[in-house]
C-alpha cells in the first residue's frame, strides 16, 4: 500500500467537538511529561552538585567525577537508541515509560548507599539505563498531541524548561541545602520519592492514543502512514540529511551541556575559591537562564525559523563557559550565565522538533532515539571523561574552552539545516505562489 501524505492546514477545518477535550488533554499531558522529565534532570544534575561533598569521602579526581557523568550518558544513549526503535515497532510507549520512571528514581536513590566508586559508577549506570528512555517517549507522546501552533512551545517546555527547572534551579538549591544539613547521602536517597508519585500518575492518565486519535499529526502538519504501511528503517531515517545534521550537532551540543554542568560547581569552589552558598547561588542563575530560554527559543523559533534560531542562539552560548572562567564577581557572573545560557533552548529544536518535522510518525521515536544516544555517547560519555583529564593536566578551566568548542562547532553544522517550522514554509509558499501569479500578470499585459 502506498504511504498516504496528508498535509492539512491550519484553520482550513472547522473546529469540533473533540477539540475542547483534546486540548485540556494536550495541557495534561504537557505537565504530567513536564515533570517527568523535569525529575529525570532532577536526579542527573545532583551528582555534580553534590561532587564537592562526594569527592571528600571518595576522594575522587576530576577523572573519576567525569567517568561518572560520562558513564550514565553512556547508558542513556544505548537505552534511548533502544527504547525508541522498540516503541515503534511495539506501538506502545505508556508502559515503557513507566518502568523507566519508576527505574530511575530507584536507582538514583541507591547511589546514596554506595560505599565507593565503583559502586558509585554501577548506580549512575544502571540509572542512566532507565532514563534514556524517557525523552524519546515523552516527545513522541507530546508532539502527537500538540496543536501546530503549540508544537514548539510544547516541545521546549517538556524538554527544555522541565530540565531547567527540576535540573538547575530547584537541584542546586535542595540537594546542597540537605548535603550540608544531612549528608550527600540523604540528598540521593529522597530523589525516590517524586518519581514514584510521577510514574503513577503516567499510568492513570496518560493515554497511548490522544483523543481525536492520530489524525491530529496530520492537522499538525506531520507525514503520517497507515497502520498498514511498514515502519521506516534506521537506514531510512538516516536518509534524512537533517537527521544526520542533528546527530552531529547533539554530540556538539551535549559537549558543552555536559561538560559545564559537569564541572562549574567543582570550579567555582576550588579555582574560584567561591563558598557553597554563593556556588550554589550561581548554579541556580544557570538553571534561571536554562528555565527562560528553554521555552522561549523553541517559542522564537515557531516564528522565525528552526535554522535561524539555531545559529543565533548557539553563538550567545558559546559565551557561556567563557563567562565562568573570565568573569569573577559572583552577581555579575550570575547575570551573564542567565542571558547567555541559551542552547539549552536548542536542544529542543535538534533533539526533537526538527527531527518531527522531518520523519513520518512512525519513525518518529526512532529518530529521537538516535540523535539523543549518539548525541550522548560521543557529547555525553566522551566529552566529560576528555575534559576531566585535560582539567587534571592542564587545570580546570580547559574543560571550559573545550565546552566552548562544542557550541561552535554546533553554528557551523546548524548552517545546513534545512527548514522545518510550518509556519515559515507556508510563509515561503504563499511568497512563492504570489511570485508566480505577478509573474503571470506581467507576462499577459507584456503580450
Amino acid at each position: 500500500m502506498s504511504r498516504i501524505r496528508t498535509r492539512v492546514r491550519p484553520g482550513a477545518e472547522a473546529p469540533t467537538a473533540a477539540d475542547g477535550p483534546a486540548h485540556r488533554y494536550e495541557n495534561r499531558l504537557l505537565l504530567i511529561l513536564f515533570l517527568a522529565f523535569g525529575f529525570v534532570f532532577f536526579d542527573r544534575q545532583a551528582l555534580p552538585f553534590l561532587a564537592p561533598y562526594i569527592a571528600k569521602d571518595f576522594h575522587l579526581s576530576n577523572t573519576e567525577l567525569g567517568t561518572l557523568s560520562g558513564v550514565l550518558a553512556l547508558t542513556w544513549a544505548l537505552s534511548g537508541l533502544v527504547a525508541g526503535r522498540l516503541s515503534d515497532k511495539l506501538g506502545r510507549r505508556k508502559p515503557i515509560l513507566v518502568a523507566a520512571v519508576v527505574l530511575f528514581s530507584c536507582f538514583s536513590a541507591a547511589g546514596g548507599l554506595m560505599t565507593g566508586f565503583l559502586g558509585l559508577l554501577v548506580a549512575r549506570a544502571l540509572m542512566g539505563v532507565a532514563e534514556g528512555a524517557v525523552l524519546p517517549l515523552a516527545q513522541s507522546l507530546m508532539v502527537e498531541a500538540s496543536r501546530e501552533n503549540r508544537r514548539g512551545l510544547n516541545m521546549g517546555l517538556l524538554q527544555g524548561s522541565s530540565a531547567g527547572l527540576m535540573g538547575g534551579i530547584v537541584a542546586p538549591l535542595a540537594v546542597v541545602w540537605i548535603a550540608e544539613l544531612h549528608g550527600w547521602r540523604t540528598a540521593l536517597l529522597v530523589t525516590i520519592v517524586p518519581g514514584l508519585l510521577i510514574a503513577a500518575w503516567i499510568a492513570k492518565s496518560v493515554r497511548e492514543v490522544p483523543p481525536g486519535g492520530r489524525a491530529r499529526i496530520a492537522a499538525a502538519d506531520v507525514l503520517h502512514e497507515t497502520t498498514a504501511d511498514p515502519k521506516p528503517s534506521v537506514r531510512e531515517v538516516l536518509g534524512h540529511r537533517n537527521i544526520v545534521l542533528c546527530m552531529a550537532i547533539a554530540c556538539c551540543y551535549l559537549t558543552w551541556f555536559i561538560v559545564i554542568v559537569t564541572f562549574t560547581p567543582t570550579y567555582l569552589l576550588t579555582v574560584k575559591g567561591f563558598s557553597p552558598s554563593t556556588m550554589s547561588g550561581v548554579m541556580t542563575c544557570l538553571g534561571v537562564g536554562w528555565v527562560l530560554w528553554g521555552f522561549l527559543t523553541p517559542a522564537v523559533s515557531d516564528r522565525v525559523g528552526r535554522k535561524p534560531t539555531m545559529i543565533a542562539f548557539s553563538v550567545s552560548a558559546a559565551l557561556c563557559p567563557l563567562a565562568i572562567v573570565y568573569v569573577s564577581d559572583p552577581v555579575a557572573l550570575g547575570l551573564v550565565v542567565v542571558l547567555t545560557y541559551t542552547g539549552l533552548g536548542c536542544f529542543t529544536l535538534f533533539m526533537a522538533t526538527i527531527p518531527a518535522e522531518t520523519v513520518p510518525r512512525g519513525a518518529l521515536a526512532t529518530a529521537l532515539g538516535l540523535v539523543m544516544g549518539v548525541g550522548e555517547l560521543a557529547g555525553g560519555f566522551l566529552a566529560p571523561v576528555i575534559a576531566g583529564r585535560a582539567s587534571d593536566v592542564w587545570g580546570l578551566q580547559t574543560a571550559m574552552f573545550i565546552s566552548t568548542g562544542g557550541a561552535v562547532a554546533v553554528v557551523l553544522l546548524s548552517f545546513g539545516l534545512r527548514e522545518t517550522a510550518p509556519r515559515v514554509l507556508r510563509r515561503r509558499a504563499e511568497r512563492a505562489a504570489a511570485a508566480v501569479v505577478s509573474g503571470a500578470v506581467v507576462a499577459g499585459a507584456a503580450e
